[in-house]
This record gives structure tokens, sequence and C-alpha cells, in this order.
């Protein structure tokens, strides 16, 4: 299956002119180049393509000529993008070997939520295999699918930081499923619970950056103030802050 980016400069090319990242999209999956169960398809391409050409200036093999408008860079200067190092994602690597020698934390956190889910009176179990969702719960004859991150607060940037692989989201962008972003700072807990429509808003909108050679979406999560961040300050999402009532 071809990636995103792949897809995208091949559609470019062939066309010969500047596309909206819409457009990119309906062309590829008219021509069967790409397949994905995403909702939001169109969101994820140009969340890659902004990302591409942010991070990689004048070494992308993109450019932006208009607000989500995408040409082919005649600039770039000619790489081994397979040869370098991914220096994000070894960090994020890091990251979780630390998290997991330091306790756990990810399973701690899967078992904390099930036991609130299971106190409001939701039939919850652990899932047995890994595959992108960690609890299913039932309440009042509905289904709701739910995937679990945890993280302990950077002291150095007093932030959280998430990483979610694309291809789990994709794989599961349907139906009642629940982000719950586990905040650990000071021996205390709180809990970001997002529907799937708000991490969809959120990738759409730029607030998620893709990472990882685009492999993971990463999720930054602030508390400021007694409010609380996604990603930007204008991206206020403190409503989620705790809210189990939300699933239904």
């Amino acid at each position: 299956m071809n990636s995103f980016k792949d897809t995208a400069y091949r559609i470019l090319k062939e066309e010969n002119k500047p596309l909206h990242s819409k457009k990119i999209t309906s062309i590829a999956l008219r021509k069967g180049l790409l397949k994905t169960t995403g909702k939001t398809p169109e969101a994820t391409m140009n969340a890659q393509l902004v990302v591409d050409v942010n991070s990689k200036g004048e070494l992308s093999r993109f450019k932006k000529t208009g607000p989500s408008i995408f040409a082919l860079n005649d600039k770039k200067i000619e790489i081994d993008e397979e040869s370098k190092s991914d220096r994000i994602l070894e960090e994020l690597e890091v990251e979780e070997e630390k998290e997991i020698a330091g306790g756990y934390i990810g399973k701690a956190g899967e078992h904390i939520v099930l036991s609130e889910l299971l106190f409001r009176g939701y039939n919850a179990a652990l899932m047995s295999v890994d595959v992108g969702i960690d609890i299913v719960a039932t309440k009042n004859n509905e289904i709701f699918n739910i995937q679990v991150k945890t993280r302990n607060v950077s002291k150095k940037h007093n932030a959280f930081y998430f990483n979610l692989r694309i291809v789990s989201f994709e794989r599961h962008s349907a139906g009642r499923t629940f982000y719950i972003f586990v905040l650990r700072k000071n021996g205390k807990l709180d809990y970001l619970i997002l529907p799937l429509h708000e991490i969809e808003k959120s990738i759409e909108e730029e607030f998620i950056h893709i990472v990882g050679k685009g492999k993971l979406y990463r999720i930054t999560v602030k508390k400021r103030d007694g409010k609380v961040y996604l990603g930007r300050r204008e991206n206020d999402v403190s409503y989620y802050l705790n809210r189990w009532d939300i699933i239904k």
C-alpha cells in the first residue's frame, strides 16, 4: 500500500500542476492508489504534506503554493532519505523505553482506567491482544472502544507528550471510539477523555503533528492557568478533562 506522501508525489507528477490536498486525495482514492479505513483521509493527507514541507524545507519533495495547495518542489536537493537516521523517532523510542523502565506506566494507566469504568457501571475488559484498542466497554447495550495513553509530565517542558501510531488510529477511526490520556503529575492523575471526532479535528487543523517518517501522530497536552490545551493555546480542550460522562 502506498503511503500518503508517495501517493501525493505520484499524482502531482502525473498532473504536473499544483493541487489542493482534497483533490489529491480524491484522485488517489478514485484510482485505487491509496487504501485507508480512516474517516478523514483528506485531513491526513493535508497534515502529512504540511509537516513534510515545514520540517524539511528545501529538502521536501513538496512545496506549498497556497492554503492546502501543493506542488512538487523543483528546488529539492537530492538526498537519500532512507540513509538518514530519524532523530525524532529515535527520541520517542528512548522516551518509551524510559517509561517502561520506570514502572510500566502504560499498563498501569490501562488498569486504572479499567477500574474507573467498572466503578462507573461499565462492563469493561482489557483486550488480550494489542491491536490499537486497549479496553472494550459496554453500557446500556452500547459498545465503546477505548485507547489509553499514559505519561508523566515532562519536567523540562511542563507538558505531556503522547505518541499515537497512525496505522492503529486509522484502523479504529469509526464508531464509538474514545482516547483517554492519563496525565500524571506529582502523583496526581487527571484524565483527558477525547472522542474520536476531537482527535480528527485536531489533526485536520494541524494541532497534532506527524513524526517518525509518517508513522506517528505526536500529541502534546499542556495545563496552564487551570485550562488544558492540545497542541496550541487556541485548541482549548478543558471541557473534556475528567469528563467520564461523555462516554455514551
